[in-house]
């Protein structure tokens, strides 16, 4: 084997310091080559449009709303937004995408169905802005702990998913209206236990069926509104259901009146409202 001899390099040396230079030159172009397809404008398109195709929010991690939350999704969502915000790539999509379809199917799996139709519930308590200013702080904090204790294991145990407390209000989606209307009957009947300072919380409801944008754990569009301002128009004690949810509920199941008066803004007037109640 050829060695060094009086300060020359041995053909052994040569040929090692060649496959390391050919070596560093390979591993050069390959890592060129990947950042060229990486950045390629139309590899991200594609991975963009496969993402609409997926669960959950086509856009997560592209604004601050999609990745609002504590969920491990949401933040790691807003790690790698943040990282990759000026740089945009395919393996910035492909990681997103794997966060949009976990942050999808994580907590609500096998219970509220992804891009589909919900029944949407908004409740609030009868009375209780007057009654709470004449009680007090103290006291209406002790009330909502107790009300939340009350309504909110209903909603768990009936397939729904609480999506956001509103002072006294609550809004929570459902995969059936039959769902819906069990857990806010329960719900009421629990809330006939509960008094502080003189006060019975007395609960009103709204539903509605319909599609809503999920943003994040959040949901937008129409038939929240919708599902909103019935629940307004409610009565202590009723509960309402536009005609939709009235259409997945059993017509044996419950009973029904028409409450012909009805009108609320942000709602189309050929939607029609009921007021319902289980039957037995």
């Amino acid at each position: 084997m050829p060695t060094c001899q009086y300060g020359r390099v041995t053909e052994s040396e040569e040929t090692t310091d060649d496959e390391a230079e050919e070596t560093a030159e390979e591993e050069k172009v390959a890592e060129t080559t990947a950042k060229k397809i990486s950045s390629d404008p139309r590899l991200i398109g594609v991975a963009r449009a496969l993402r609409k195709a997926l669960p959950g929010d086509s856009s997560f991690g592209d604004d601050p709303l999609s990745t609002a939350g504590e969920k491990g999704s949401q933040q790691l969502g807003r790690r790698l937004s943040e990282a990759t915000a000026e740089k945009p790539s395919v393996l910035r999509e492909a990681g997103l995408t794997a966060l949009q379809v976990w942050d999808a199917l994580g907590s609500g799996a096998g219970r509220i169905p992804v891009k589909a139709d919900l029944t949407i519930l908004f409740t609030d308590l009868v009375e209780f802005s007057n009654w709470s200013m004449k009680a007090g702080d103290a006291a209406a904090v002790e009330l909502l702990r107790k009300v939340s204790q009350a309504i909110e294991p209903p909603v768990g145990e009936n397939t729904g998913k609480v999506v956001k407390r509103l002072g006294d209000g609550m809004m929570a989606v459902f995969a059936s209206s039959a769902d819906a209307l069990a857990a806010v009957t329960d719900a009421q009947d629990r809330l006939k236990e509960i008094e502080v300072a003189g006060y019975r919380p007395v609960l009103r409801a709204g539903m509605h069926v319909g599609r809503p944008e999920r943003v994040g754990d959040d949901y937008f569009g129409v038939d929240v509104n919708i599902a909103a301002r019935v629940a307004e128009a409610a009565s202590g004690g009723e509960v309402l259901a536009t005609d939709k949810a009235l259409e997945d509920l059993e017509s044996d199941s419950v009973k029904a009146k028409r409450k012909r008066m009805f009108r609320a803004k942000g709602v189309p007037t050929e939607i029609k409202v009921y007021s319902v109640r289980p039957v037995g």
